[in-house]
């Protein structure tokens, strides 16, 4: 019987509602999974056959602590997805990736800390005239964390916030607010193998006083994406292989789309590494990614 550890820690395994059905799932295929808590020392990686990082999310904190241990336990065993998709897209410099392969992404300008704030701000009002709102966030990050929405009459105090996030040791990224986000939330597309499996649509997390929600459960609904929107997410992980080099199709991913203002959906995120797959909301869809591990293990 294959062995699978799935990946999380403590801080982070009682909101991990994907676990109990993969646990059940991966029974019920005949592997042995087990939870181990990538903070743990005294795991032995190479005892088993697989390690699959799923909730590990104290690594925003810790991102060059993770990318070592994801090093390590690739260096022992097998790690799924491996080591050079965390290193990509843990940062979200991979959107400027996507955009080059020709994926439609939102239009997304970076900052650094040796760039102009002020003017990079003005630049990106001045590029998007219809937006009412831009984003600010910083280019590693989970949950939303440390994600804000400002008004365009409120450019200097976004250049402020862009200011604070570049002060804590952050880099950060600019993006125009796309309203049908608040009219239609996000859709977040689960695949296994480069093959989809399902959807939800997730409510809309930035409010306009500056508060984030929570991704609760609550916030999100079962649906099925429309083929426009599975035509663009698999070219976002068709990109994705191309640009690291990966011949084989990725074990599992989500893509996350928003409409833009033209109706097309548009890359918001993409999770590679330790995405929540919402399992929650498919009958069928820890069943799948539990065959489709044990379809790699076969290999």
């Amino acid at each position: 019987m294959k062995t699978v550890a799935l990946v999380t820690d403590q801080v982070s395994l009682p909101i991990d509602y994907d676990m109990p059905p993969l646990l059940a799932a991966c029974r019920e295929v005949g592997l042995a999974p087990e939870v181990c808590d990538w903070n743990d020392t005294s795991v032995d990686w190479s005892r088993f056959d697989v390690v699959v990082p799923r909730s590990p999310w104290t690594y925003v904190d810790r991102l060059p602590d993770f990318l070592a241990w994801c090093e390590a336990v690739e260096a022992s065993t097998r790690l799924l997805n491996p080591v050079s998709i965390a290193r990509w897209v843990l940062d979200k410099h991979y959107i400027a990736d996507l955009a080059a392969r020709g994926v439609p992404v939102v239009p997304t300008r970076y900052v650094h800390r040796d760039t102009d704030r002020a003017q990079a701000v003005r630049e990106l009002l001045a590029e998007h005239p219809e937006a009412k709102e831009i984003v600010v966030k910083p280019t590693i990050g989970a949950y939303s964390k440390d994600v804000q929405r400002f008004a365009r009459s409120l450019a200097d105090e976004a250049v402020g916030y862009v200011g604070k996030l570049l002060d804590n040791g952050a880099e950060v990224m600019l993006q125009p607010y796309l309203e049908s986000v608040d009219r239609r939330g996000e859709t977040d597309l689960t695949f296994f193998n480069e093959e989809y499996s399902h959807a939800i649509r997730k409510s809309a997390m930035l409010m306009p006083d500056g508060t984030v929600n929570v991704p609760t459960l609550d916030t999100r609904a079962a649906r099925v994406a429309d083929p426009d929107e599975q035509e663009v997410a698999l070219a976002a992980l068709d990109a994705a292989a191309s640009h690291l080099g990966i011949e084989r199709p990725l074990l599992y991913g989500r893509v996350d789309l928003i409409r833009d203002d033209d109706g097309g959906p548009v890359v918001l995120e993409l999770d590679l590494c330790e995405p929540s797959l919402n399992l929650p909301f498919t009958d069928t869809g820890a069943t799948r990614f539990a065959r489709a591990l044990l379809k790699r293990l076969e290999v």
